[in-house]
């Protein structure tokens, strides 16, 4: 993904005239004046005004939302007190519901995957001649995520990873008379959804760390063990179990879903339409592991956009210059291993790290400023998920610009999957434009975005201070911390955002 990133040059930055590594060059850019531009556009955005007004008046935006809903939201509506309509009302509603139209989405949700493994291992191994990383990278990864935080969990329909391994079941039942499924091992309560922490762990290593990531092969070879990961799960723990603990893409989606307007309530399901966010609002602190998992949705993204900075650069640079590891360096190099790969990995490591205990020691305020009337674990598991809008407003600022203009590659990609000189649907020599966003609007739509994101997640956490807490006074009380946590975050932000990308 880095390489196919660099390659397209695309993305919003700036440059700030002052400043260098390190600590002072956060603080110096906080102040300095500064340009922007939009890489690949074939041009250069200056700011109408300096950066650091960006930075305060996004933060001032926030600090007054605050204030709006410490003045106006005194009671907290109930987890499910929203208005919801119930699609299978309508005859359209019923149509879209129907199952086989689910089946045909699951058939086609197979097809790509099957096209994904012969397009990788068959097909030219050019990540623009392939349709693989596109396909992954960039329709799936980043187009996907806006599809389930925008619109609704489409995943949980078109997992083809689960339509497969249900067929199989099915297949074999009929082939087989008595065949049922293997007894079930159930998973330990405490385990929460720890394995898909790990395998999302292993997902962002690839995503952000791995040099190979952009192969062809190496993307239909990933996606080959993860699924045969999968499989194994549901067979040893019950397809469900595995679904709902380890399918990492699966709890994902599920997250990002939480805040879409469309979800099914009930058992079964019932198709609704519902307010944007209220699927955040839980009724019980979540499980650590749930903790940890939307953390770590927060690191990756930010990181993705601190590696690509000239503080990244510096870093690194100092690490392979004058580090107390210089001498390991050295010899690793010596035996050819190729150190950046080894530097992005540890520094993926030290961001979860300095995101989880960031979020610990504010929990902690919260919970001090609250009166100690709740837990430090009822803190935690309760005001988590009101960061899950943040994560959806930064994927947004950081990678729409990619999504408009990469993602055209899949027109041409189309009638020629494989890179085999095919024209199968007559786009084959279809002209990619980068002109269809500029720096301008690129820079407009993240700061909106990182704003209301943040707003979102304030008003987000009031709520919950309001269910957790036993009087408004110590629910306003609690908020003060995070409200500072979400300044300091919406700052840094906006910041990481204007900087050159540097790769």
């Amino acid at each position: 993904m880095r390489d196919l990133r660099k390659a397209s040059a695309v993305g919003v930055t700036g440059c700030l005239r002052h400043g260098a590594a390190g600590t002072g060059a956060l603080l110096t850019a906080f102040a300095a004046p500064s340009c922007a531009w939009a890489h690949g556009f074939g041009e250069r955005y200056d700011l109408p005004l300096p950066l650091w007004l960006y930075l305060t008046g996004a933060a001032a935006a926030v600090a007054l939302s605050f204030v709006v809903m410490a003045l106006f939201a005194g009671r907290a509506p109930g987890v499910r007190g929203y208005p919801a309509v119930a699609l299978d009302r309508w005859a359209l509603g019923r149509a879209l519901g129907h199952p086989a139209v689910g089946t045909v989405l699951r058939i086609v949700a197979a097809a790509v995957f099957a096209l994904i493994l012969v397009a990788g291992f068959f097909g030219v191994q050019d990540a623009f001649k392939n349709i693989v990383p596109t396909v992954v990278w960039v329709i799936w990864w980043v187009g996907f995520a806006y599809l389930a935080a925008l619109v609704g969990n489409a995943w949980a329909i078109l997992n083809p990873l689960d339509s497969l391994y249900g067929w199989a079941e099915t297949g074999l039942r009929r082939l087989r008379a008595g065949y049922g499924a293997p007894a079930v091992r159930m998973l330990p309560p405490w385990l929460g959804v720890w394995p898909a922490v790990l395998l999302f762990g292993g997902f962002a290593w690839v995503e952000l760390a791995w040099e190979g990531s952009d192969r062809p092969s190496n993307v239909a070879a990933a996606a080959l063990i993860y699924a045969g990961v999968t499989w194994l799960g549901m067979w040893w723990f019950g397809r469900r179990a595995w679904l709902d603990t380890g399918e990492v893409f699966a709890v994902y989606f599920a997250v990002l879903g939480r805040f879409a307007p469309f979800a099914c309530r009930g058992n079964p399901g019932t198709p609704v339409l519902r307010p944007y966010t209220v699927g955040l609002l839980v009724d019980r602190p979540v499980h650590p592991s749930m903790q940890a998992f939307v953390l770590l949705m927060l690191t990756t993204v930010t990181y993705d956009g601190f590696i690509e900075t000239p503080v990244w650069a510096a870093i690194v640079n100092w690490a392979l210059a004058e580090s107390p590891f210089l001498p390991l360096f050295i010899w690793l190099d010596s035996q050819g291993v190729n150190l950046h790969p080894i530097l992005s990995s540890v520094g993926l490591v030290v961001f979860f790290l300095l995101f989880l205990a960031t979020y610990r020691l504010f929990v902690w305020l919260m919970a001090l400023a609250g009166g100690e009337s709740a837990t430090k674990a009822q803190v935690a598991g309760a005001f988590v998920l009101t960061l899950v809008p943040i994560a959806i407003a930064y994927h947004l600022a950081h990678y729409l610009s990619y999504l408009l203009t990469v993602g055209q590659y899949i027109i041409p990609l189309a009638s020629d999957p494989l890179g085999l000189g095919w024209d199968l649907f007559g786009t084959r020599n279809y002209f990619i434009s980068i002109a269809i966003v500029d720096a301008r609007f690129v820079w407009i739509t993240s700061v909106a975005a990182i704003v209301i994101g943040h707003i979102v997640a304030v008003y987000l956490a009031h709520i919950m201070a309001l269910r957790l807490f036993p009087d408004a006074r110590r629910a306003l009380r609690s908020q003060y911390p995070m409200l500072v946590l979400m300044l300091a975050y919406t700052m840094t932000s906006l910041w990481i955002l204007s900087q050159p990308i540097v790769e």
